[in-house]
């Protein structure tokens, strides 16, 4: 078994994906195991550029998979910390979009703190409270 590395493969499918690869020789017809495959996308808006990751397969719970060398067109060893950190980040958290200066795109989850209804609550509280003081 090779020493494992950050990498992106290119297959004869036109797919790009996104792993920590390894080789093994497997007497003399190499077999490519990537761990954690992603697809990673650079997308541009008014704002700016950010990265979208998604997994390379979407229903498998297994995340190590392995390619025969003869369905990749190339593959190259990734040393960008950017992206390496981008890969890092996706695989401790859940679908994230992250702009290339390091901002989080903004969802519907980021800043929730409460609901509208017991937000209502505790100003009425407090209200009420500014009134009979």
């Amino acid at each position: 078994m090779g020493d494992e590395f950050y990498g992106v493969i290119k297959l004869i499918t036109g797919e790009e994906i996104f792993a920590t690869v390894s080789i093994d020789e497997n007497d003399g017809d190499p077999i490519i195991m990537i761990q954690d495959p992603v697809v990673m996308k650079v997308l541009q808006n008014p704002t700016g550029h950010y990265v979208k990751v998604r997994p390379w397969l979407e229903l498998p719970e297994d995340n190590i998979f392995l390619l025969k060398y003869e369905k990749i067109i190339t593959m190259t060893e990734i040393k960008d910390s950017q992206m390496i950190n981008f890969y890092q980040r996706y695989l401790n958290e859940d679908d994230f979009d992250v702009e290339l200066d390091g901002r989080v795109k903004l969802n519907s989850q980021l800043g929730f703190v409460t609901t509208v209804e017991e937000a209502r609550k505790s100003l009425e509280i407090l209200y009420n409270n500014n009134i009979e003081s």
